[in-house]
């Protein structure tokens, strides 16, 4: 059955905006990549992509988040993709506006292409949003990933008590950039700003950076899909029917402001006693309830443990430990990695063009100059 409401391709091409060529550092639709969007009468939307050549490896990426990302829009059934190649006048338009990409590039609030950015949302307060985010952020350096943690609530910051951590953030004066907290963890690392925005050198590119917003549907939201159009968005909610119907809010947000939502965390579910008894405290069936209304997988559930707040107090994340929460985020930091968010995997194809690119335009431009001496 034909769905009651149709996307529009303008709202497609919108959130096409979000897919990043991670070589070249900018969205498909200002590479001109992404060619042609048509919508079926049944929902199912067709979206023509154009590569830089045609076996480049880095298209599984691609796919992987167009189809994300184009699914996620209400009254899509299903969604196709149609490949081609692009011609001469293409390859040149893009390598050029990647080539102004880089040169007009904020290094002060440049974000590593190949980082994936999880968002952290919650529709209000006490949900346990920051607990979630320091202990899946310790999981994922568990795995032996780097980890980046940004502290956005700015009113109600938590995540630096959290993690242990002391102590004023640090600015170098050579290049004039927020340097973070770094603490190993696990097999990896995790890099903390609290209070700002992190910048990461390129000597040590990040893998993930989860950031902890704040609760609601506030300025901050709105600024991040203006800077980080590329950020996927988890939702935190209780099992309670209650808070599940204040975080569609979030996902209303989310979605009106182009950003995928990868999926909802149900936090603080049944208490499981000593004796194998299990309580729902604050209910059940929130979770999935607000999954299903926004379309996306419920990652995963947190039992509800009382180590999970005691490690918050003492700074050690319950993720580092052992018990059934301990077991949830490894897991829930598992589906992210392998289903939800997976890293990304860089290939040579596009920056191997766009250095040779690079090379022709600068032998044009010092050609260009040489003449002009002779001649004057």
């Amino acid at each position: 059955m034909a769905p009651t409401t149709l996307p529009r391709r303008e709202d497609v091409f919108g959130l096409l905006r979000g897919v990043i060529d991670p070589e070249l550092g900018s969205d498909i639709v200002d590479l001109g990549m992404a060619k042609a969007v048509t919508v079926a009468d049944d929902g199912i939307v067709t979206v023509t992509l154009a590569l830089t050549t045609a076996g480049c490896p880095l298209r599984a990426q691609i796919k992987k988040d167009v189809v994300a990302r184009v699914e996620s829009l209400p009254g899509v059934t299903g969604v196709k993709l149609d490949w081609t190649e692009m011609d001469a006048d293409e390859k040149a338009h893009a390598m050029a506006r990647a080539r102004w990409n880089v040169k007009e590039s904020a290094p002060d609030t440049a974000v590593p292409a190949t980082t994936r950015i999880i968002a952290v949302a919650s529709g209000k307060g006490g949900v346990g949003k920051s607990s979630v985010t320091v202990n899946l952020a310790a999981a994922l350096a568990a795995q032996g990933f780097r980890v980046g943690v940004l502290d956005a609530d700015i009113w109600g910051f938590s995540v630096p008590r959290m993690l242990g951590l002391e102590g004023r953030l640090e600015g170098s004066t050579e290049d004039k950039k927020i340097v973070p907290h770094i603490t190993p963890m696990g097999d990896g690392v995790l890099e903390v700003v609290s209070m700002g925005f992190l910048v990461d050198k390129e000597e040590s590119d990040i893998d993930y950076l989860l950031i902890d917003m704040p609760p609601g549907t506030g300025d901050v939201q709105m600024g991040l899909a203006r800077m980080l159009p590329r950020t996927e968005i988890l939702i935190v909610t209780t099992p309670s029917r209650s808070a599940q119907k204040v975080a569609v809010r979030a996902a209303d947000m989310a979605r009106k402001s182009y950003l995928r939502i990868a999926g909802v965390i149900e936090n603080m579910s049944a208490f499981v006693c000593e004796h194998g008894e299990t309580y729902a405290l604050f209910g059940e069936g929130g979770g999935a309830d607000l999954a299903h209304e926004a379309g996306v997988p419920l990652l995963g559930s947190i039992p509800l443990e009382p180590a999970v707040a005691s490690g918050g107090d003492l700074g050690q994340p319950i993720a580092l430990g052992d018990g059934p929460a301990a077991d949830a985020f490894r897991a829930l930091a598992a589906r992210i990695v392998e289903e939800a968010v997976p890293p990304v995997e860089m290939a040579g194809c596009s920056a191997r063009m766009l250095d040779a690119a690079v090379a022709a335009l600068d032998a044009l431009d010092e050609a260009d100059e040489n003449e002009g001496a002779e001649v004057s």
